[in-house]
């Protein structure tokens, strides 16, 4: 490798100590570190370029932060999906898999060949509003539609594959993948799934009704949920990064993303790991 990008969460003391360390440490190697134009000189880089653009010339990235900032680089990753290396200085992260301790030893780790990664399923969500598509970058985690400032039931109408499945009546309803299964979904009452499953969860928010519970589906169902509420501040959510307000009568079509993001896997731990360490799973 000849270039890797280096994404840190700026408001993290650690995570920029962390960034100037390993940038300093990729130079030494002739290897060129792309870092985001927000204050580059932060860094000890002359120059800096977007987040997008970051995508585009690397050929890994590796993220100093929480979930949210690594989920801010993979809805980049449609066209051009390359492998993301992600530290965790955050609370729980399931996707930022690694300590700041195993960080240079990864990097070293991978440029020398010796690492593998997880291919994790995406969604593509686009949004029809009289009649015209107006589509959204690829979701790693979920698709949420939810009400606004104010807490009232929404309807909306929900379909799979063409074919009618109900009207949920509830503070919201969520889309996930199965590495979503652990964020929103699992605290709305959701099903945790192995990353490896070809499946997509609905859970329903605080539902109205007591026989509207979570939901699986094939990850090759298109799944269209119409919004019959004609209150004005519902908002539909991808993996917590954009907020897009909805309208009555607007259609949101999920269906499973064309590419898929690639996470630097750490072979000295599981998955079952992962679940016992951050959510204390099977403790007393």
């Amino acid at each position: 490798m000849h270039t890797i990008g280096v994404v840190v969460r700026r408001q993290r003391a650690r995570a920029i100590e962390l960034a100037r360390e390993l940038i300093g440490w990729l130079r030494q190697r002739g290897i060129t570190a792309l870092v985001e134009a927000d204050n580059p000189a932060q860094l000890g880089c002359s120059s800096g370029s977007s987040k997008a653009d970051i995508v585009a010339a690397a050929e890994m990235i590796v993220v100093l932060g929480g979930d949210g900032t690594l989920l801010s680089v993979a809805r980049l990753m449609r066209d051009h999906p390359v492998p993301i290396l992600g530290v965790n200085l955050g609370h729980f992260g399931f996707l930022t898999a690694f300590s700041s301790d195993e960080l240079v030893p990864m990097v070293e780790r991978v440029l020398a060949g010796d690492f593998q990664v997880e291919q994790r399923m995406t969604l593509d969500v686009s949004l029809r509003r009289n009649g015209e598509a107006l589509p959204h970058p690829q979701v790693l985690n979920e698709a949420v539609i939810t009400q606004g400032a104010l807490a009232r039931i929404i309807d909306v109408e929900t379909a799979v594959d063409g074919q009618y499945l109900g009207i949920y009546r509830a503070d919201g309803l969520i889309v996930a993948t199965p590495t979503g299964s652990t964020a929103y979904s699992l605290s709305a009452g959701g099903p945790i799934v192995h990353p490896s499953v070809g499946v997509m969860v609905l859970s329903p928010i605080c539902p109205h009704m007591l026989t509207h519970r979570p939901m699986v589906l094939p990850d090759s169902a298109l799944v269209t949920v119409m919004v019959r509420s004609p209150h004005e501040d519902l908002v539909l959510t991808l993996d917590g990064q954009e907020g897009i307000p909805l309208r009555e009568d607007d259609v949101v079509e999920i269906r499973k993303g064309k590419s898929s993001v690639p996470l630097v896997r750490a072979t000295n731990r599981n998955y079952f790991d992962v679940l016992r360490s951050k959510l204390r799973w099977g403790e007393r």
